[in-house]
């Protein structure tokens, strides 16, 4: 069986598999990028048999994307040569940041200093460049104004940096998979992505635009419009899977010097194809017919840009494999959808303090199904995103919050007849007679008869095609990675991982978890790479041997 690897790969063709006609765009690209001999060399390779050595292959693509959710759709946007420069009519409302700009209007914002636009600025990411993109595309929006962007944006061909990004299903990733019942947390404006209103886009779809905020499948269509209208199309792959991400070799100032697994010969041909084959990806496609197709990719750069969906967070407890035990909105709204709890007295059983637990008490509120809500904050604690939502911006959060406050449990009201909130509880276990065993802080023990249970306490992303699970990544390398507690640690200002070279982290990975902060790590990766490529060239003009 065929792996589209080496000359099928990067040439962005599947031979057999995909669409003809961008092969050409996509050589074009390469040769631009390596310079005409390699091209040569790209358009006289043969296909490369499984049974082939992976050494045979000389080519290796600058960048390959892992993700193809808004993360991976915004980075394609920027490498594929969009630039965002100042428009010739703004005036950002913070006059130190616009006197910033001013300074260099005529450069786009990715050949800036970052860090110096980006410094004393404030938002609601940990990320300076994701608060200094924020701010640029949706002035002072956390105080509700609807300022216009400040940018506008310019396609230039000449910094285009041939890329692949890779994804399960179609471009907008999990988008495709959330429960339709649901508003999205954020305003549709702030879903949007760079060059494509998304208002503009939806009034086209639908007559009654009512309110700023929208559902979860409109999101999805809007992000494979996006694709498709900006002309990615040809960077992206559907329906693959990755299953290992390896690093051939390491610099000789690596600390420990290991996976050394390319002969000196060889490291010598990608130098004088100025570029280091740095990544082994490999995997499959599902095809239609529902075979898997093996492949194999080499990369200098990868960028993981998964988001953090793929695995539910468990409690770990005894009796949580029972089958009405739910661990996402998507099952419980399916079940609530066949008329699986229609007509139950007995509560539904909901564990978690953030976002979509409190979708999920919505869900089932407004389905006339009594609610048990089980979290282990206080509900005065200054870290639950409830305190972080404008009340006027939010109104279904805030009555949640306004239940979880105000329709506590205690002895003498037992349950209530619609919902009742157990802080500071955890649950002990699920029994096979649908009984649910909650404690408290003081120990006190309290059993339960449900309809269902759902466990929504967060997820983890899945990095299995990584060493140690991505662990060695995070800032606690003992731990899984997690958009709250455990990000990948990045540089600030680069996202490249400090504990690996080359790699690069954005998104949920990386601790932004809305999409209005996710199109900053864009930013910062594009501008790295750009960097590079350009001192790259300079050294190869000055008569370097090919490695800057």
């Amino acid at each position: 069986m065929p792996v589209w690897c080496c000359s099928c790969s990067l040439a962005g063709h599947f031979r057999n598999y995909s669409d003809t006609e961008t092969e050409g765009e996509i050589f074009n690209s390469l040769v631009q990028y390596f310079g005409d001999n390699l091209g040569q060399k790209v358009k006289a390779m043969p296909l490369v048999e499984e049974t082939s050595l992976l050494e045979d292959s000389s080519v290796t693509l600058p960048v390959v994307v892992i993700g193809n959710g808004p993360s991976g759709i915004c980075l394609s946007y920027m490498l594929s040569g969009y630039r965002p420069y100042l428009s010739s009519e703004a005036i950002h409302p913070n006059t130190i940041l616009h006197s910033k700009l001013e300074e260099a209007r005529h450069l786009s914002i990715v050949d800036q200093d970052l860090e110096y636009l980006s410094e004393g600025l404030e938002g609601r990411s940990s990320n300076p460049v994701a608060v200094l993109f924020d701010t640029l595309l949706h002035p002072d929006a956390d105080f509700g104004y609807d300022y216009p962007s400040v940018l506008h944006w310019k396609l230039e061909q000449h910094h285009y940096i041939p890329h692949l990004v890779l994804g399960k299903g179609p471009p907008g990733g999990a988008w495709h998979n959330m429960e339709g019942s649901m508003l999205t947390i954020s305003f549709g404006n702030w879903m949007e992505l760079p060059g494509l209103k998304f208002k503009d886009w939806v009034s086209s779809k639908r007559r009654n635009l009512k309110g700023d905020r929208v559902m979860p499948e409109e999101i999805a269509r809007y992000y494979k419009h996006y694709v498709k209208v900006m002309g990615l199309q040809k960077n992206f792959r559907e329906n693959t899977y990755i299953t290992s991400v390896s690093r051939l070799y390491r610099d000789q100032d690596d600390d420990d010097g290991q996976d050394r697994n390319i002969s000196t010969q060889h490291l010598q041909i990608e130098k004088s194809k100025f570029i280091k084959r740095n990544w082994e990806i490999r995997g499959y496609q599902r095809i239609a017919d529902g075979s898997h197709v093996p492949f194999c990719l080499f990369a200098e750069n990868v960028a993981l840009a998964t988001g953090t969906l793929d695995s539910p967070a468990h409690l770990e407890i005894e009796g949580e494999d029972f089958p009405f035990v739910f661990h996402s909105m998507p099952e419980f709204g399916a079940a609530i959808s066949k008329g699986k709890l229609r007509g139950r007295v007995d509560p539904v059983l909901i564990v978690g303090s953030g976002l979509t637990a409190a979708d999920a008490v919505l869900c089932a509120y407004n389905n006339n199904i009594p609610v048990i809500h089980v979290f282990r904050r206080r509900v005065t604690d200054p870290s639950l995103i409830f305190k972080q939502l404008p009340k006027k911006l939010y109104p279904e959060y805030h009555k949640v919050y306004h239940m979880m406050c105000t329709q506590s449990y205690s002895v003498e009201s037992n349950l209530l007849s619609d919902y009742t909130s157990f802080p500071e509880h955890h649950v002990l276990s699920f029994k096979a007679d649908m009984k649910c065993i909650l404690q408290s802080l003081s120990g006190l023990k309290k059993i339960f008869k449900l309809s269902a249970a759902v466990v929504l306490i967060g997820s983890h992303p899945n990095l299995s095609f990584l060493k140690e699970q991505g662990c060695y990544l995070g800032h606690n390398s003992s731990q899984p990675i997690t958009c709250k507690s455990n990000p990948v640690e990045i540089d600030a200002y680069t996202y490249e991982c400090v504990k690996e070279a080359n790699l690069f982290a954005l998104g949920p990975l990386v601790g932004d978890n809305f999409v209005r902060f996710l199109k900053g790590g864009a930013l910062g990766v594009t501008r790295c790479l750009a960097t590079r490529q350009k001192k790259k060239h300079l050294f190869v003009e000055r008569g370097g041997d090919g490695i800057a």
